[in-house]
């Protein structure tokens, strides 16, 4: 099956981009057809389960987030995570992410995969890791780039309480709902 990308354009461009495009694509009983789609570049991401081993737990962010409002208060718990700029390296962006928004120092990583987010309509594919550490690890302060205005809680919680909060749908986040089913699923963990 082949595409031919016959236009495109960028229809906005601040903070974020949103192009255009005129695409004629072959159909599934052999015709073709031409369409306009559209697509929110947000550019790749980088996440992280974190296991904190002495502790039993696992590390989650908490902080604001303005599209959550139709559903909750607007705070919502997440894994770690952050964009990529340019060619950056994901590794190295992951790590950085860990100390900048809950101050943790993160030494092995294990990737987990790498899957789009919403490709209907964004283009953005997230690079997902896991790491363990221990309490002694949290070594900077966290809290997120007060430059990049954010304000970032760190939410440690022990792996029978995550459970409780998987079952009971209060994980509302995709990469969180892939990183918790991973970490369940490696451990052999059941969500009775």
């Amino acid at each position: 099956m082949k595409y031919h990308l016959l236009q495109e354009g960028i229809v906005y461009d601040n903070v974020f981009q949103i192009k255009k495009a005129r695409i004629k694509h072959d159909l599934f009983n052999s015709d073709t057809i031409e369409v306009d789609r559209f697509c929110f570049e947000r550019g790749d991401s980088v996440a992280i389960v974190l296991y904190e081993k002495d502790t039993d737990s696992l590390l989650f962010t908490k902080q604001f987030r303005y599209p959550t409002i139709k559903e909750s208060d607007g705070w919502i718990l997440e894994l770690t995570a952050g964009s990529l700029e340019g060619n950056e390296d994901p590794e190295q962006r992951v790590k950085m992410e860990v100390e900048e928004e809950i101050g943790y120092q993160v030494n092995g990583l294990d990737f987990i995969s790498s899957f789009f987010v919403s490709p209907g309509g964004s283009s953005e594919r997230i690079f997902l890791y896991y790491a363990e550490v221990n309490s002694s690890d949290k070594v900077f302060k966290g809290g997120g780039m007060i430059a990049e205005k954010e304000d970032i809680q760190l939410v440690k919680m022990p792996v029978n309480d995550v459970h409780i909060l998987f079952k009971n749908n209060q994980v509302r986040d995709a990469k969180t709902i892939i990183g918790i089913q991973w970490f369940l699923g490696k451990h052999r963990i059941k969500i009775k």
